[in-house]
């Protein structure tokens, strides 16, 4: 390399590629006129523009493939806060607030109460500011538009059910819940944004019937019973007419759909399913792809029925004492408590949680006791009261009813001896408890005695359990509730 002086600077005699392109960028940096090269641009300050953003029907399950509508905590025009409940939207197992992520104002709603959509489905759109509202209403008007084929086959079959919401109060006497349901006094449910409303205006809660779901208080009896006169909420997608004139209907047919199923039952008549039978029926077509067997038993129930006798007074349920001894009798045989999913492997879990069976109007519910087999049994019959309290409101926290490794089903209140349970998927075995009968038996000393007896059969996945597993795990569960002492405990 031959260096040059040039007026008084030293330059060097670029003879490689690689030097000529580096004093080619130093020389168009140095120049006023030339911009420089895209790669040595310093990045500019990104342009945030206030949008229209979607909100979407949520996933508040992993068997949740649609939702419905129950409530709108909010109407179009009202100003959100991140955080904030939007509505309420009943999944295949509950009725579930939904909040925003966004600050904004809740400029169109799409789907409107009583109305089904897909998991991911927008339902609503919040603008940021007030400039963007007629952008999305004329989005809202424009998604209703494109999609007005579909929705009207979907809005025919509502329609002979939907003359007027009276058979609500039938929905609720006509229909017997089973003798676990009824431990325990019900307690009040509110909606998050109504329970804010009865701070507000100094309601006392207690003293309000809700109008709601399974007498749920919305903010519409909070603003009844404080003298506010609620504010009409507009009815989504308002823009073609021809579209929006049938979905009124769905508003009076939500009382209506609860009861269509049991006490509307008019022969011919065809019925869709609810959104949680639809999850049941999925459930148990796909339990049908794994190979289980069946095995019985039969316990003398005289010591259980003595101890509860004694226990009843202070709170304690059957259901806990069942729940008990069965988490009790999991933690000495703990594949009986593993569960396979992949078909490839299954997993002995860290938890026992007893699943326990609960018919609804309408469907069937597994409230789960967790941890079953640490907790004392009075606080667990206390728990036990909490959850069917909250799987009549339709309150259940996905992992109050999806947590659990081991299934109890009961239907001895019903004076049922015996039946056959459908193993839940995921799990390895499924108890189905029958009636406990007065029996002449043979006693020890060859003699006839009269004995309470009870009949359980186990159903398991025959892909992690084998007989002799079962045989060991039955004759465990009989010598707890025959010497039942330990559950006290």
């Amino acid at each position: 390399m031959q260096l040059l002086q040039e007026k008084g600077c030293f330059a060097c005699d670029l003879s490689s590629p690689l030097q000529q392109r580096a004093q080619g960028a130093r020389n168009a940096l140095s120049s006023p006129s030339a911009p420089p090269p895209s790669h040595l641009r310093m990045p500019s300050k990104p342009h945030v523009e206030a949008r229209v953003r979607e909100i979407f029907m949520p996933a508040l399950s992993s068997t949740m493939t649609e939702g419905k509508i129950v409530s709108w905590s909010k109407s179009e025009g009202d100003k959100l806060s991140k955080g904030e409940s939007v509505v309420v939207v009943e999944s295949d197992k509950a009725d579930m607030d939904v909040e925003t992520f966004y600050d904004g104002i809740l400029a169109a709603i799409m789907v409107g109460e009583g109305e089904v959509a897909p998991v991911g489905a927008a339902i609503a759109l919040l603008a940021e500011t007030e400039d963007e509202i007629a952008e999305a209403k004329s989005k809202a008007a424009a998604s209703a538009t494109s999609s007005s084929a579909s929705p009207a086959p979907a809005v025919e079959p509502v329609a002979p059910i939907t003359p007027t919401p009276a058979p609500a109060p039938p929905s609720a006497s006509s229909v017997p819940p089973p003798a676990p349901i009824d431990d325990g006094p019900r307690r009040t449910i509110a909606t998050p944004y109504a329970k804010k409303l009865a701070k507000q205006y100094k309601v006392n809660i207690d003293t309000i019937v809700g109008s709601g779901p399974y007498g749920r208080i919305t903010a519409t009896d909070i603003e009844t019973a404080a003298g506010k006169t609620p504010a009409p909420k507009p009815q989504p997608a308002a823009t073609p007419a021809p579209v929006v004139a049938a979905p009124v209907a769905p508003a009076a047919s939500k009382p209506a759909s609860q009861t269509s199923t049991t006490a509307t039952a008019v022969p011919g008549t065809v019925v869709p399913f609810t959104t949680m039978q639809g999850a049941v029926s999925r459930n148990m077509v796909e339990s049908l792809s794994v190979p289980t067997f069946r095995v019985g038993y039969t316990i003398c129930t005289d010591a259980l029925d003595a101890l509860y006798k004694k226990v009843k007074s202070k709170g304690v349920t059957m259901t806990a004492l069942l729940a008990k001894a069965v988490a009790l009798a999991l933690a000495q045989h703990p594949v009986v408590n593993a569960g396979c999913k992949d078909g490839k492997s299954f997993t002995y879990n860290s938890d026992i949680n007893i699943a326990v069976a609960v018919a609804m109007d309408g469907g069937l519910l597994t409230p789960v006791l967790q941890n079953a087999d640490k907790v004392d049994l009075y606080a667990l019959s206390a728990k036990w009261k909490e959850l069917v309290d909250k799987a009549r409101a339709k309150q259940l926290q996905p992992h109050e009813y999806n947590s659990g490794t081991f299934t109890l089903s009961n239907l001895g209140m019903f004076g049922v001896d015996r039946f056959d349970a459908i193993l839940p998927p995921g799990t390895g075995a499924i108890m189905a408890v029958g009636a406990s009968q007065k029996k002449v038996v043979a006693t020890a000393n060859g003699m006839l005695g009269v004995k309470s007896q009870m009949q359980v059969n186990v159903t398991a996945d025959h892909r992690i359990i084998y007989g002799a597993d079962l045989a060991a795990f039955l004759q465990t569960f009989a010598k707890i509730l025959e010497n039942p002492d330990d559950l006290t405990l």
